[in-house]
């Protein structure tokens, strides 16, 4: 009776205690790192594999960018050796330890490898460039894919991403010497779809785009930002004070335009007036200051006291600047008309 009792005892504690080992081991196991992946297969497998359609499995090379020299082994692709997406020794590099190489950015290239025959089309990956049949925004997600973090969301708020501009219209990644990045050679970029500004830059006073002393990435943001017309400052004046930090100001006495827009009285690429001014004086200064009764206005015999008809609309000086010198404004006690 007192061994039945006992055995009885023992079965419902060891049923008790089931439950929590179980949950033990479960812990336990959840644990454990992860086993680390095979070399080998790490090399030719992406950290996130791409979904497989029902009709379409992706594959990749099993020799990497081997498998591709043995096919492209121009200058050109040989080129991105030389720049930073070819580097073996830096670990965010297509090239760094096991990374994917060239199908990390032109996509599985298995199917592509392959023996294909007489008469069969080869399978496509992934090309980069205005005339490729790639969807420019599959080519911009493989760029985005390392790049978006640096670009923030600005791009997708730009005009360029609208326009469905590639990253590869302006960029080349196989190039030692990307165009695009270097001030003597970017505005020729720019200029491909920017032709208005290539012909305002060509104009006697202009910014020293065409000289190679500025590029258009000092004032502009090409990558996108939610300034007007894709400035890298909130707005157009503060872009100008970047470099002409001597009219910023604050001044004495003001002058309305100077703080309100530059482009009042200025073209910011080039224009046919010194200073890159819109108009010559005094017809710009006239614009929004009337010229009646300014002491060097220029009376005809008409005009005088006696004659009959209006007077002369002309100034006598010819330019207003040629007193008013202190248009961007004045700190003068007596410079309220800005001739000091």
């Amino acid at each position: 009776m007192n061994h039945s009792r006992t055995l009885t005892c023992r079965l419902l504690m060891l049923a008790a205690l089931l439950p929590a080992v179980a949950y033990g081991q479960e812990a336990a196991m959840s644990e454990q790192p992860a086993a680390a992946p095979d070399a080998k297969s790490a090399a030719v497998q992406p950290a996130t594999a791409p979904a497989k359609s029902a009709t379409e499995t992706v594959e990749y090379s099993k020799k990497g960018a081997d498998t591709c020299l043995s096919c492209h082994d121009d200058a050109v692709a040989l080129g991105v050796f030389h720049t930073k997406h070819g580097q073996p020794a830096d670990a965010a590099s297509p090239f760094g330890k096991g990374q994917l190489q060239c199908e990390a950015c032109h996509g599985p290239g298995g199917n592509h490898t392959k023996r294909v025959k007489k008469g069969e089309t080869r399978p496509p990956v992934i090309r980069f460039g205005r005339d490729s049949a790639t969807p420019v925004s599959v080519q911009n997600g493989m760029c985005l894919g390392c790049h978006e973090k640096s670009m923030a969301a600005d791009w997708h708020l730009g005009p360029h991403d609208s326009a469905n501009v590639s990253c590869a219209s302006c960029h080349d990644s196989h190039s030692p010497k990307d165009a695009v990045l270097a001030t003597r050679t970017q505005a020729d970029v720019c200029y491909t779809c920017h032709v208005a500004e290539r012909g305002q830059f060509q104009k006697p006073f202009a910014h020293p785009v065409r000289q190679g002393q500025l590029a258009c990435s000092d004032c502009h943001a090409p990558h996108g930002t939610t300034a007007e017309s894709q400035l890298k400052r909130a707005t157009l004046n503060d872009t100008c004070y970047e470099c002409h930090a001597d009219k910023r100001g604050p001044y004495l006495w003001e002058h309305a335009p100077v703080t309100e827009d530059c482009s009042t009285c200025h073209a910011p690429h080039g224009s046919v007036n010194p200073g890159l001014l819109s108009a010559r004086g005094p017809l710009l200064c006239q614009s929004c200051h009337s010229q009646q009764g300014h002491p060097s206005f220029a009376y005809g015999p008409s005009g005088l006291p006696g004659g009959s008809g209006a007077p002369v609309t002309s100034l006598a000086l010819g330019n207003c600047m040629n007193c008013h010198s202190q248009v961007h404004g004045s700190n003068h006690p007596s410079g309220s008309t800005l001739t000091r």
